[in-house]
């Protein structure tokens, strides 16, 4: 069973993200980047994609206060891990392998598509490998990153609590001072993506938690290591609460976490007091775009799925087919079941290019160009959020493709929806991400941020020919009218103004969207002028006409809404419902 487009990722990869940019100069080629994905496709499909519907059908167990995972689910992390796919995001410095962002986005990709709750143990930890990397002392590299990298070590992002869920200022959790950079920490954890497990000899977690007598709200809180075990291997009073059973996501334990319940947990300051937030939000940040490629995995997994079904599964004959003892044809030939093929490809793959090119800022950023973290800032709500939205609609298409074989197990895209479903909600609910979008990251600089995207795909506009480029333009246009005149709305009332944050969210998701599909068309127009035109270039084109005539369309129905701010659920009072 085909789980991904591998063709189509490695035209994204080198025609639309162009990565040959980030390699030139480097100790990498194109013939290493596709033994690196040959690698990550042989572990996904030996030991990721098996025991992906055994996984999903037998949960983490709690026994004797620990989890306890299912077979097959520490064999397939392990076989991740000895390959060396935790230490590829990380720098060479502390046993890394310093692999470039987009490389490393592509083989996460590959991985999240045969079995999305086994990758987010990688995700996680290097994501909190990179904070120590980023603002940990020569000990505490030594003491936790070195174990990270090798895979020894995994680690968690500890934020929400059972009273406080996104809202950070009012977390609880205590760090009273010890000495030399130790705390004792006292306080409870909810929500906790690979909180305790039996794979790693250890868990570092991640912790905000606030200083007694630090300033209030979230400018008081800071960040802290805190080993499941100290280095010595003696316990550190963290205990395992219980265990979420979520509808999706189950091969990933999720936790309540206790911190010390005995008064002997110890963990040690990360950085600086009262700079934690700040610091977590690296972590933050990067795990949204991580969350947007899995969404994005999931997708092209249910859209593989329901294209080998329809072109396997016979029934039915053509409208116009009077003769009743005709063969049946495959559902692949009736006109609605290709819309639903199409509404999928048109969803998936410029969610991957947006992934892609996000990873690419990244690389970029790195190699010293400062707009690309600008650009970056920008996109980071969109890249989590639009694929967790849209590729999830994409796996109702796939469930409907299938017609009621698609809600039985006996297929695999009833659980990849579920499994999706997680994403709208997953580090920072989509209603959170408009308001970090048109509150912060469009306001920031007096709209500087706002104009430079623009500015950049306005550039990209005349490449893609008549077509498209028309349509886009206009649909820019008409984001940047909405955009005046809700900074306009917040300047004057922050609540009202930001009533429909969320609806702008998916304006300017859908915006973006036709950018990277303009991108797409243009790299396979240079593709068929270099190769030859092809059946894979001519669905490009065409999933982008779909895109265009039938999602880029609404943008105009919700610019009219934001346009005149409508208020009636900002007005909706509590005691009408």
């Amino acid at each position: 069973m085909r789980f991904y487009d591998r063709q189509d990722l490695e035209f994204q990869l080198w025609d639309v993200a162009g990565l040959d940019r980030v390699l030139d100069g480097s100790e990498l080629d194109r013939e290493a980047v596709t033994g690196i994905l040959d690698t990550a496709d042989q572990i996904a499909t030996d030991h990721f994609l098996p025991p992906a519907r055994f996984l999903d059908e037998n949960e983490p167990r709690f026994v004797d206060g620990h989890a306890v995972l299912p077979d097959g689910a520490r064999t397939a992390v392990r076989a991740h891990v000895d390959a060396g796919f935790i230490a590829a995001g990380l720098k060479p410095d502390h046993g890394g392998m310093g692999l470039p962002e987009t490389v490393h986005q592509a083989a996460a990709f590959i991985f999240s598509a045969a079995n999305v709750g086994l990758g987010g143990y990688a995700m996680l930890t290097v994501g909190a490998a990179r904070l120590i990397e980023s603002f940990g002392s020569d000990r505490q590299k030594r003491d936790y990153l070195e174990p990270m990298a090798a895979g020894r070590f995994f680690g968690t992002m500890c934020l929400s609590e059972p009273q406080a869920g996104s809202s950070l200022s009012d977390i609880t959790t205590r760090a009273e001072p010890l000495g030399d950079g130790r705390y004792r920490i006292t306080g409870r954890k909810m929500w906790i993506s690979g909180g305790d497990q039996d794979i790693t000899e250890n868990i570092v977690h991640m912790v905000l938690a606030k200083i007694p007598g630090g300033p209030p709200g979230v400018k008081g809180i800071s960040l802290f290591i805190v080993p499941r075990a100290r280095l010595d291997g003696s316990g550190n009073d963290v205990t395992l609460a219980g265990l979420n059973h979520k509808m999706g996501f189950r091969a990933t334990t999720n936790c309540a976490l206790n911190f010390g319940d005995n008064g002997d947990c110890v963990g040690e300051l990360l950085g600086e007091e009262h700079k934690g937030l700040a610091y977590m939000f690296q972590m933050m940040n990067e795990a949204r775009i991580g969350v947007g490629m899995g969404a994005t995995a999931l997708g092209q997994a249910g859209y593989q799925a329901s294209l080998d079904y329809a072109r396997e599964r016979p029934q039915g004959r053509a409208p116009g087919g009077k003769d009743a003892t005709a063969p049946q044809i495959p559902i692949i030939e009736h006109a609605d079941i290709r819309r639903l093929l199409l509404a999928q490809k048109a969803a998936v793959e410029p969610a991957l290019a947006l992934a892609l090119h996000c990873a690419m800022l990244v690389d970029q950023h790195r190699m010293g160009d400062a707009g690309a973290a600008v650009q970056l800032d920008m996109l980071t709500p969109v890249a989590k959020s639009w694929p967790s939205e849209f590729c999830l609609e994409a796996n109702k298409h796939a469930i409907q493709v299938l017609g009621g074989a698609g809600y039985t197990r006996d297929y695999p895209v009833e659980r990849l929806y579920r499994d999706n479903r997680l994403n709208p909600i997953h580090e920072g609910t989509h209603g959170i991400q408009g308001l970090d979008l048109l509150g912060r990251k469009v306001l920031m600089g007096g709209g500087a941020g706002f104009h430079a995207l623009a500015a950049a795909i306005r550039a990209d506009i005349p490449a893609a020919g008549s077509e498209f480029s028309e349509s886009l333009s206009n649909r820019l246009e008409r984001l940047e009218r909405v955009t005046l005149s809700l900074a306009g709305a917040i300047g004057a009332d922050t609540d009202r103004g930001l009533a429909n944050a969320t609806l702008y969210l998916d304006l300017f998701g859908h915006v973006v969207m036709g950018w990277m599909w303009l991108r797409i068309v243009a790299a396979a127009d240079r593709a068929a002028a270099r190769d030859g035109d092809s059946d894979f270039l001519r669905g490009k084109r065409q999933a982008a006409r779909y895109f265009y005539a039938r999602e880029l369309a609404r943008c105009d129905g919700w610019a009219d809404i934001l346009q005149a701010n409508d208020l009636s659920a900002h007005d909706m009072a509590p005691g009408w419902f």
